[in-house]
This record gives C-alpha cells, sequence and structure tokens, in this order.
C-alpha cells in the first residue's frame, strides 16, 4: 500500500493521529459503548465521523502497535471520513427478509439460468481443474457467482472504505464485526497493493466479483492463474477457484446431496426443536427418516442434519432436512433463503 505524504499544512493532523494511537488507560464498558451509540441515533449523509471518539482511538491504537501502522499512514487513509447514510438504511432491508417464494424470484429466472449455462461451457477447462483439485461441483459455484454479482458484472459501486466505517461507527447492532472488518480492509490492502479509497464493493463492505468480505478475502481467496494475490476483480480463474476453495473449507462434498424434502408439516418433536433452534440445530439422519417417515439419504460421514423452512404462497410451509453442502453454503451467507437459491439455481443450471 502507498500512502502519499502529507503536505505541511496538515502536519497537525498526524500528531493528532499519534496522541490518539496511544492505548487508553481505560477501556469503556459494552453498556457504555451502547449508550453512545444510542445518543447518536440522529445521523445524515456526509456527516464526518469522529476521529477523536474512544472508539476511533482504540482502533487506532490497535492498528499502530499491533499492526505497524503509522500515525501518517493512518492520518492519510482516514482524515476527512465521512457517514454514507445509504448504507444504514439499506442494512435495515435486506433482500433476504422477503418471503422465499418472492426472494427466489430474482434469481431463479430463464435468463439466469441461460447465463449460467453459457459460462459452464466458457469456463470448462477452469471448472475440469477446481473439479478435479477443489473437489467442489461446478453448478454451485457458477450459481453462486452468478447471485452475487451476475457472474461479474454488478460488483457494487459504494466506496468500501466509507461503509465500514459507516457501519463500525453507526450501526450499533454489528458494530464489533465491521470494526474487525475495516482493520482485515486495511490489511489486505496493504499486503495486495489496492488503495484503500479506491475499492468499491456492497453496503455491507463486500467487493469483487466474489462479493467476499475483508476477512474472507485474506482467508479463502487463492489465486488461480498463479499470481502473487489472488484477483477476484479481474481473474475468472481466481473467482472461481476461490468460491470453490471457500466452499472446501466448509466441508464440501463432491456430489453429495445438499438436501431432502420432508412435507410441509414436521411431526417429529426433535425435528420441531431443530428448526426452532435455527441455524445451530442439528437432528441425525434417522431421526429425520423414523421422525417423518422418510427414505432419505445417508450423509457420508454421518454428519448432522439442519431443518430448513422455506415459505411457500398462501402461508404454506416447505421443509427440508439440509447436509453438509447446504450449511456450507450458509457459512457463505447465513441465510437459508440464499443457500435455497443457489441450489435452486444451480440445479437449474445443471439440467440439460
Amino acid at each position: 500500500m502507498r500512502f502519499p505524504l502529507l503536505p505541511p499544512a496538515r502536519q497537525a493532523i498526524v500528531i493528532v493521529f499519534a496522541y490518539l494511537a496511544i492505548p487508553l488507560l481505560t477501556t469503556p464498558t459494552l453498556a457504555q459503548t451502547r449508550h453512545e451509540f444510542l445518543v447518536k441515533s440522529a445521523i445524515h449523509d456526509r456527516q464526518p465521523i469522529n476521529l477523536e471518539s474512544d472508539r476511533y482511538r482504540q482502533l487506532f491504537a490497535e492498528l499502530r502497535e499491533r499492526h505497524g501502522f503509522t500515525p501518517r499512514q493512518l492520518a492519510a487513509i482516514f482524515t476527512g471520513v465521512t457517514i454514507k447514510k445509504q448504507v444504514i438504511d439499506l442494512m435495515e432491508r435486506p433482500g433476504e427478509a422477503k418471503p422465499y417464494y418472492k426472494y427466489r424470484e430474482q434469481f431463479i429466472t430463464p435468463a439466469m439460468i441461460q447465463i449460467g449455462r453459457s459460462k459452464m461451457r466458457q469456463h470448462k477447462a477452469i471448472f475440469d481443474r477446481i473439479e478435479r483439485e477443489l473437489g467442489v461441483d461446478r453448478q454451485f459455484i457458477v450459481a453462486i457467482w452468478g447471485i452475487e454479482t451476475h457472474f461479474g458484472q454488478g460488483t457494487g459501486n459504494l466506496n468500501v472504505f466509507q461503509a465500514l466505517n459507516t457501519l463500525f461507527d453507526a450501526y450499533p447492532r454489528r458494530s464489533d464485526f465491521f470494526r474487525q472488518e475495516l482493520i482485515e480492509f486495511l490489511l489486505l490492502c496493504r499486503e495486495t497493493g489496492l488503495d484503500p479509497h479506491a475499492v468499491k464493493g456492497s453496503y455491507a463492505g463486500a467487493f469483487g466479483q466474489t462479493q467476499f468480505m475483508p476477512s474472507s478475502f485474506r482467508k479463502y481467496a487463492i489465486s488461480f492463474a498463479g499470481d502473487k494475490y489472488p484477483d477476484v476483480f479481474h481473474s475468472t480463474a481466481d473467482v472461481l477457484a476461490s468460491i470453490a476453495n471457500y466452499l472446501k473449507r466448509f466441508g464440501w462434498r463432491f456430489r453429495a446431496p445438499l438436501y431432502a424434502d420432508i412435507g410441509g408439516v414436521l411431526r417429529s418433536l426433535p425435528l420441531i426443536n431443530a428448526y426452532d433452534e435455527g441455524r445451530n440445530g442439528r437432528v441425525s439422519w434417522q431421526q429425520v427418516a423414523v421422525g417423518e417417515g422418510k427414505n432419505i439419504p445417508r450423509p457420508a460421514d454421518d454428519s448432522p442434519l439442519a431443518i430448513v423452512g422455506l415459505e411457500r404462497p398462501g402461508g404454506a410451509m416447505r421443509y427440508l432436512a439440509t447436509y453438509k453442502n447446504y450449511q456450507a453454503i450458509t457459512a457463505w451467507n447465513n441465510s437459508n433463503h440464499y443457500a435455497m437459491a443457489v441450489t435452486e439455481l444451480a440445479e437449474a443450471i445443471s439440467k440439460p
């Protein structure tokens, strides 16, 4: 990462950041921090972020002492950062909040299916290598690519640095999460030479054709083209291999089942309890088979199943017992709506 030298008129700012980087003697309690967020609820667009607040003083201290950023670098990066109110507004109304039968309509379309099939043919050699080396089925990779960025055509136009700062400063519900993502973003920019002010992405700070969050990029992005750093902006090979690597790291098994339909009503108490527990609820495949009277595939490693309910028109439900591969997709995006849309799009793309 290259940081421009500050002109003389801004040298005082460096001094301020040097002071802000000094560790605090006391750390605010969670209640105090939350109270500070709550009383600051009336935010507006382009509102300057208070870089002298306790939370930014602590952030700068960590960036300086743990990660080696200098006060001059921090001043060059952070000076002038403002709130992007659109980011907060979009966080409050995610697309996954729609009932599933409405949500899927955005993605399971004839055009998406046709393009997905075309992309699988176009990049057959890359997919052949991915399946051989990483063991992830191609149709699911291309489905994620399609849903995330319409096969690379829509990677987001919001400033990622501003979005992450907005969510750290003015979105208390997940402030700690976005604080860490902001740190990860600055580290990846330094590692790869990206200008932190130039990266565009989503309202949540995801970027590139993979829409990786910064921490996911640093953990799971790989270069399939043989370059020093992964390029999830321009390299199709890196994009597709990085998606596959993420799924592999979360337990994907080649050509293994993702789900079994178990009807419109749950009859077994263990399954009802697992469904009510949400993402953490699990049952054995035997409990599903016996409790619901269904002949379902046995997991290769006898791993537990999650119970998922998807909304149908008229108030009806569709219940699924979901396997490790489906759970790998929910690790990518913690939404059953998203995971099932990926699954259904992949199924449609792979049909002859």
